[in-house]
């Protein structure tokens, strides 16, 4: 091979350069891969024990929205006895029977 010809193309140079990177990648990311994937399963893990502790509060909630419900309902449809002022005015004297009087 003199200088002055071309390079050879090799195609698996190029493959292990991307290998190479794809190795260093997997190397330097591993770490903070796993500790990402150990938390999400400590945390469902957490949750899942944790789910019947947050039903109690839940059902606790749902059943006080319910009875305040029912009670205004009840108060609502109640009708309390009481008087009610129409603003009429008091019935006077009846008009009597012989029509209307003038004086004479």
């Amino acid at each position: 091979m003199s200088p002055s010809s071309p390079r050879p193309f090799r195609p698996w140079g190029t493959l292990g350069v991307g290998a190479a990177v794809a190795t260093a990648c997997a190397v330097c990311c591993a770490g903070p891969l796993l500790a990402v994937l150990g938390g999400l399963g400590v945390t469902s893990a957490v949750g899942a024990l944790w789910i019947p502790a947050l039903a109690i509060p839940t059902v606790a909630a749902g059943l006080g929205v319910l009875v305040v419900r029912h009670r205004r309902r009840k108060a609502s449809c109640r009708a309390q006895a009481a008087q009610a002022d129409l603003g009429m005015p008091a019935p006077g004297p009846p008009p009597q029977a012989s029509g209307s009087q003038t004086t004479r």
